[in-house]
């Protein structure tokens, strides 16, 4: 199946703007190999601390038999339901790393937050740069320089990208990623979310409230909605770091076991001294990334992704921005719904045929790059299939021939969408992402005027007071990575989803962050620059008539260019941002963040190295499909 022409036009555009920094990244791991197994380079010394409290069996292994040592990077924390199983996986994969002929340690834990417990609270503020954090404790955790690869524990927003941002600062080890999997279905999400809106309008008590949360979240597992959390496992499938089809797989089961079980042995496999070297920096690469943005825009992922893919993509020397989810959200269908963009869950999408399905339908339709390396060590196509078990044993068999369920799962040839309901917005206020697919084509496109806040704390007290009912657009501004480390503003969704169903025109616009469960509601979010860099929001006053179109990507306050221009940004106070609940130890991370479409990231690209123009991409698409370097973010910068 040839790909399709966006699908090619955008991948050769990523290759042009990566070249010198991939090229750096890759002779940096090329550098960072050593033959034989990596803890070769320790003096005596070094090695004795490392294997001191081994069991005898395993210490004669590493000294005499030089057998692979795998690390055991994990973000376990048994207040997070959808780490608390992880609890279980060391001694299961350090058993079946030994039957493989290897040895495996716990190298280190990374720590791991719930925006669901953080959401609306001062912790929220740490919630983005606990991404680096994470990045950081990885990069500790393989420091010592042991091992020959690892298996990374995590499973929930922003733990997943550190784990995967830090794996690909040691890119020369083979990375395999264990996911925990969903707890199972609770009460509906539909009611779940018609009690938040009751509670938010003052009809029912915190005690149902309470209740009706509970019943949602009720066991061990993942949340079951498709937010930032389900979005990962999504991705990591995509690009080929999980073993196929394991990410929605309940936990504690004989089958979950048993693919932690083969996804440890699969790590002693790909190390340098198994069967196939498959480096984690050779996985991901610019198909694989192009391969992720493709999945998250035919699933209706989370808007969350326009920064953590972005900041994945930086670990591994490959630049991407905006316009290339763009232009690919303009030619990738929608293929699922799955709350908040509907009404199922992602147990009701896994048993409608799941992830082998979707990776196919891509496949057969041009919309995926087939010739990738996944940990499989083959190409995507691999990954289009289901695992079962055989006795104790697992097995892979073709992913179902059709969807179980069309409302929630449906082929490329009859989608629920011709685009992938991600767009692009800009105008004088700025660039922004917003994400269309759960909001009805009536509320696309919303013109009215400002209501301007510093806080959501300030909206929501306006909401309670009554001052709200009416058409407006909610700008929402000092959100950004610089300003508060960014955020998500989930909580404002009950109000302005009540507004919006008393039939008042309404729509979010703001630097920050919304939840990877965001919704039916309009909103304009990542607005860069951020006001504390300078971002026109920064300028829009009360009343400002301001636009906020989906279907024309424009976003703009309605103001004389004149008055416009000679504005100045209103200052605010964000003292009370920075300190309490740990915000002062974050100090670094605000003062050196990037910006949001660079990935709100602390860390840059590698130096690039300077090659000559001749050296060609593996893609041949005619030089006029492909973009030009002005349209990169790396010369806009």
């Amino acid at each position: 199946m040839s790909i399709h022409p966006a699908l090619a036009s955008t991948t050769e555009r990523i290759f042009k703007r990566s070249r010198p920094y991939r090229s750096a990244y890759l002779a940096r791991l090329d550098a960072a190999l050593l033959k034989g197994v990596q803890r070769g380079a320790l003096a005596c010394t070094n090695l004795a601390h490392g294997f001191a409290a081994f069991p005898a069996n395993d210490k004669l292994r590493l000294k005499e038999q030089k057998a692979p040592s795998v690390a055991i990077v994990s973000a376990y924390n048994d207040m997070l339901s959808a780490h608390q199983p992880l609890e279980r996986f060391p001694p299961i994969i350090k058993e079946a790393v030994r039957a493989a002929g290897g040895v495996a340690q716990f190298a280190g834990g990374v720590p791991a937050m719930c925006d669901g417990v953080t959401q609306g609270q001062p912790g929220m503020e740490l919630s983005l740069f606990s991404r680096d954090t994470i990045a950081m404790a990885t990069a500790i955790a393989l420091s010592h320089n042991m091992f020959d690869a690892a298996v990374y524990l995590g499973v929930c927003d922003k733990i997943v990208p550190g784990l995967v941002i830090g794996a690909l600062h040691f890119g020369h080890l083979p990375a395999v990623f264990l996911p925990a999997g969903p707890m199972t279905t609770g009460i509906s999400n539909s009611e779940k979310a018609k009690v938040r809106q009751l509670y938010a309008q003052g009809k029912v008590g915190r005690e149902e409230l309470l209740e009706s949360e509970a019943q949602s979240y009720h066991g061990a597992g993942t949340c079951t909605f498709y937010g930032t959390a389900n979005s990962n496992q999504m991705l990591m499938e995509v690009m080929g770091l999980h073993l196929p089809a394991t990410a929605f797989i309940t936990p504690n089961t004989p089958l979950r076991d048993a693919l932690t079980a083969a996804g440890a042995r699969r790590a002693v496999e790909i190390s340098a001294q198994g069967k196939e070297y498959i480096p984690v920096g050779h996985v991901v690469d610019e198909k694989a990334i192009v391969n992720a943005i493709v999945a998250l825009l035919a699933t209706g992922g989370s808007t969350n992704h326009t920064l953590h893919l972005v900041a994945m993509a930086k670990a591994a020397g490959i630049v991407i921005d905006w316009d290339d989810f763009d232009a690919l959200s303009s030619v990738v269908p929608l293929l699922t719904r799955i709350y908040p963009n509907g009404e199922a869950d992602v147990n009701h999408f896994h048993a409608a045929g799941g992830t082998g399905f979707v990776i196919r339908e891509l496949l057969d339709a041009g919309l995926l790059h087939e010739d990738v390396t996944t940990v499989m060590g083959k190409g995507l196509r691999a990954h289009c299939s289901e695992p079962f078990l055989q006795g104790e044993e697992v097995v892979w068999r073709p992913a179902a021939a059709a969807s179980s369920d069309l409302d929630v799962l449906r082929p490329a040839t009859e989608p629920f969408s011709k685009d992938g309901g991600l767009r692009l917005l800009n105008g004088n206020l700025g660039r922004a992402v917003i994400k269309v697919s759960a909001v009805k084509p009536q509320h696309r496109v919303v013109e009215a005027p400002a209501i301007v806040f510093n806080s959501q704390e300030d909206f929501m007290l306006a909401f309670k007071a009554g001052r709200l009912d009416r058409d407006f657009v909610a700008v929402v501004r000092y959100q950004g990575p610089r300003a508060n480390g960014m955020p998500e503003l989930h909580a404002l969704t009950p109000a302005l989803a009540t507004l919006q169903d008393a039939g008042r025109r309404v729509a979010l616009v703001t630097d920050g962050r919304m939840s990877g469960a965001s919704g039916k509601v309009p909103a304009a979010i990542h607005v860069s620059p951020e006001v504390l860099a300078g971002g026109p929001l920064g300028r829009v006053r009360d009343g400002d008539l301001i636009r906020v179109d989906a279907n024309s990507g424009e976003l703009r306050a309605l103001v004389d260019e004149a008055e416009w221009s000679v504005r100045g940004i209103d200052p605010a106070d964000l003292s009370a941002s920075h300190v309490g609940m740990g915000r002062e130890l974050f100090a670094v991370f605000r003062s050196n963040v990037s910006a949001a479409e660079e990935g709100g990231a602390t860390f840059g690209l590698p130096p690039p190295l300077h090659l000559p123009q001749e050296q060609g991409n593996p893609l041949s698409v005619p030089q006029e499909q492909a973009y030009s370097d002005e349209d990169s973010l790396v010369t806009r910068r």
